[in-house]
């Protein structure tokens, strides 16, 4: 999420954003390999995950969220429509989890509502999942 929120807030989704956090943070590979491939399924699919945000959320145009909402909704979105691996209940639990930490006192609830909306939108067939994203982006 760091990586995505500087290069939302850089509007640049160059992986050097992802090479700083590499570096700084002493991650095991397992974990780097992981926030890499969320950082360029993440910046792969942009267009489309804001697109289901505001869909979603149409009430919040997606360039007025705050940065972190914007992103936490992005990561998640991205587990649950193109990452078939991450669980769907895990992926809204830790979106969650990170609105709560790093979000205002009303993220945690926000992020909630658009992913349950989306969940909402998967189960009835209004929202298809896509088809996994490529390696590497």
């Amino acid at each position: 999420m760091q990586s995505l929120f500087a290069a939302d807030v850089k509007d640049n989704l160059e992986e050097s954003c992802l090479d700083w956090l590499t570096e700084e943070d002493s991650l095991s590979e397992e974990t780097a390999t992981f926030a890499e491939a969320l950082f360029k399924g993440v910046a792969g699919n942009r267009p489309g995950l804001d697109d289901i945000t505001q869909r979603y959320a149409p009430a919040w145009p997606v360039d007025q969220l705050a940065l972190v909402d914007r992103n936490i909704l992005r990561i998640a979105l991205f587990e649950l429509l193109h990452n078939p691996d991450t669980p769907e209940k895990t992926a809204i639990n830790e979106a969650v989890e990170l609105a709560k930490a790093f979000g205002s006192e009303s993220s945690a609830r926000f992020v909630n509502g658009v992913l349950g909306s989306v969940m909402t939108g998967l189960e009835t067939g209004e929202l298809v999942a896509g088809i996994p994203a490529p390696e590497g982006g």
